[in-house]
């Protein structure tokens, strides 16, 4: 069955955290998710927007959701796009609602002059790594992602 494709709104914070909180069950990682409909609220639709999100849905019922941003890169001198979150439902996998939504966002990419769009993919889902290089995209192995959170980023506030 085929999707459409529509940019999230306000009102559609609550499914917006409902994804999130599905994906995060999906990926084992449940217990990291501290998002609120507040702070989603302020975050992606208040002053300045951190992200932006686009729902699928079919036969309308959500279906599934991206959410992006854009960053640059500095070797290309081009702005990219980051594709934070990619989650279709399970009962809609299969039926083309997550190649819908990653071509959508190529697409936006394309428009904006971004030279390149990137995201990060768990080293054991092997369903997703896959459906990623069936559209083209290849692992990027030389790379390791860092971070510095909580405690160990609050210590340079």
């Amino acid at each position: 069955m085929p999707c459409t494709l529509r940019s999230a709104t306000a009102a559609d914070v609550p499914l917006i955290l409902a994804f999130i909180r599905d994906l995060a069950i999906y990926e084992k990682l449940l217990h990291e998710v501290v998002a609120t409909e507040d702070t989603l609220r302020r975050t992606l639709f208040g002053e300045t927007p951190g992200a932006q999100v686009v729902i699928a849905e079919a036969d309308g019922r959500p279906a599934g959701f991206a959410l992006y941003f854009f960053n640059y890169s500095t070797f290309l001198a081009q702005p990219g796009l980051y594709l934070e979150d990619l989650f279709v439902k399970p009962e809609f996998r299969g039926q083309g609602t997550g190649k819908a939504l990653l071509l959508h966002l190529a697409k936006i990419a394309n428009a904006r002059g971004c030279g390149r769009m990137e995201w990060s993919v768990l080293d054991w889902n092997e369903p997703a790594k896959g459906f990623y290089r069936k559209l083209g995209a290849r692992p990027l192995d030389d790379w390791r992602i860092m971070r510095l959170t909580g405690p160990a980023l609050a210590q340079y506030a």
